[in-house]
């Protein structure tokens, strides 16, 4: 059984919510940290609103019911400006800040010189490898990656990653969690892109250079990929939904790391329309206009 009962996340991004909410409405007490109080509150109202959505789902018209569940998730979630804190009785702590190493490396090295012995720490990174990550601590054996979807409480899967220093125990753990929030959990090994961005975004940037050598339409290759590899949505929807700056910043990464790698050249055309500020979906315009 897994015993993880508190847990932190800090920092701000789409995940942040999702992982809270799905974690405070599957019997974690979770505490939500951040050094910016704003945007704790911005946070827990947007949990708040997500849950009662969730609950109108599950409950229909019973409003007891509804307001029961909605209340009950967030009685288990409390949040922190300060780490010191509350890290003191936390189990496993969930790092979701901004994708830039050294910034990590400041948060981690910090809440490793506070955190008792047996606190786990993992990191929701898609882009950073975990080891590189867990090098400024002194747990590397208890240090590991969740790595969730986007929008968490819908996408059922959890990758969870290993590094050659993770513990078996650790490991153990780390699953027990993500099936204790209801995901699937993959294991992998701490590799660039983990097993779902290895493949997909390969594969956008393929798509991206069958746009430019006018192999087909940008319409045309989505629709291929859809009916004929039953992908729920084509690799230009795909790259405008996550964001083609998240894209090329993905890319860049993978890139400088491995320059010999052809396959993590960025293509020239997203380059192209990142500059433009044309970043997908979020900013009305990507690969189409929304």
């Amino acid at each position: 059984h897994c015993s993880i009962d508190i847990f932190i996340s800090s920092g701000i991004n789409a995940e942040y919510g999702g992982i809270t909410q799905v974690a405070a409405q599957t019997g974690h007490k979770v505490c939500l940290v951040d050094l910016d109080s704003n945007i704790l509150e911005q946070s827990t109202a947007r949990i708040n609103k997500s849950l009662s959505r969730v609950a109108k789902k599950k409950f229909g018209e019973g409003a007891d019911g509804a307001k029961e569940f909605v209340e009950s998730t967030m009685g288990a979630i409390s949040t922190a400006t300060s780490a010191a804190e509350v890290i003191g009785e936390t189990d496993l702590v969930i790092e979701a800040i901004v994708e830039n190493l050294s910034v990590k490396h400041r948060l981690f090295k910090e809440l490793d010189s506070i955190a008792p012995q047996n606190v786990i720490f993992a990191s929701n990174t898609s882009s950073l490898g975990i080891g590189e990550i867990a090098e400024v601590t002194t747990r590397k054996d208890r240090f590991g990656g969740l790595h969730f979807f986007n929008p968490v409480p819908v996408m059922k899967l959890l990758e969870v990653i290993k590094t050659d220093d993770t513990s078996a125990e650790t490991l153990a753990s780390l699953l027990a969690f993500g099936k204790a929030m209801g995901k699937v959990t993959v294991e992998c090994s701490d590799t660039p892109g983990f097993i779902v961005n290895r493949l997909l975004v390969p594969m956008m940037s393929e798509a991206v250079k069958m746009l430019e050598r006018g192999v087909a339409s940008a319409k045309d290759i989505d629709t291929a990929m859809k009916l004929g590899a039953g992908h729920p949505m084509g690799p230009f929807q795909l790259a405008d939904y996550v964001g083609l700056d998240t894209t090329l910043f993905i890319m860049n990464g993978w890139h400088e790391k491995f320059p010999e790698v052809e396959m993590f050249t960025p293509p020239e055309g997203l380059r192209k329309l990142v500059e433009e500020g044309k970043l997908g979906a979020k900013s009305g315009e990507g690969f189409y206009k929304y």
